[in-house]
């Protein structure tokens, strides 16, 4: 299966702000913003410094590293929305496993929304960042209107990527989670967590870039962690794609049909 035409399209069409270039050549390697020595997993070579052209090579890359998990009738390939899923799917498609998706919202600082200040999950699961809470102050009140607010568009998400499906039945299944890098982790962190309540076999964790320590802790939960790049200082995912648009709601629903 391939990804939807307009999809690779606009993939394709749409780039990320790019960091300095000189003439009509490839952007420049800004030392003060990127890492000095991004590794490919397993090798440990230098990669470069944008690796990946979009989110679908990302996945083919990251596959590379799956393989163990290909054609096993008791696994299931999990992407987080909405990046996560175009990368999950070409996961799904080489290793010949089925594709769907696990909603988590991350819980922006107010004011700072991009900032997380931890993440909540289907089933209930909020994972909280207390030291990013006690050194901004917010107060539980605070707090509680962005879960209220996230639980909404989790919801929203739930029925826009699952629709009539039913629940997600993961108890003894090896679950591949997949999401297109790791920022503070906590959507992540909030994704493994709910999923083993479900009591899965197994649960990987896949993810296209990683800083190190990142990557490391999250073997703490995870049975197995694959990072296919990790580079320290990270500073933001987007950063490793060459193409990084955001995905609509409507091309998330494409790749899971």
């Amino acid at each position: 299966m391939g990804a939807p035409n307009s999809l690779r399209e606009r993939q394709s069409s749409q780039t990320m702000t790019r960091l300095p270039a000189h003439g009509d050549g490839p952007a420049a390697y800004d030392r003060d913003k990127m890492a000095l020595y991004p590794r490919w997993a397993g090798t440990d070579a230098a990669a470069p410094p944008r690796p990946f052209h979009d989110r679908f090579a990302a996945g083919r890359e990251l596959a590379k590293h799956l393989s163990a998990y290909a054609n096993r009738s008791d696994a299931i390939v999990l992407g987080l929305p909405r990046g996560g899923v175009a990368v999950a799917y070409e996961v799904a498609r080489a290793l010949n496993l089925p594709l769907d998706v696990f909603v988590v919202r991350k819980l922006g600082v107010p004011g700072q929304e991009e900032l997380a200040m931890g993440a909540i999950a289907s089933g209930g699961v909020r994972v909280l960042n207390h030291a990013v809470i006690q050194a901004l102050g917010l107060s539980q009140a605070e707090i509680e209107e962005v879960i209220r607010k996230e639980e909404q568009e989790l919801r929203r998400r739930e029925e826009q990527f699952r629709g009539q499906r039913p629940p997600l039945d993961l108890k003894g299944k090896t679950v591949i989670l997949v999401d297109d890098g790791l920022a503070t982790g906590a959507t992540m962190w909030a994704a493994v967590t709910a999923v083993r309540r479900q009591e899965p076999a197994k649960i990987a964790m896949a993810v296209s870039v990683a800083d190190p320590a990142s990557c490391e802790a999250f073997r703490q939960i995870a049975d197995d962690v694959v990072c296919a790049v990790t580079a320290e200082p990270l500073h933001a995912v987007g950063l490793w794609y060459q193409d990084f648009p955001q995905l609509t709601d409507e091309e998330v629903r494409a790749l899971l049909k």
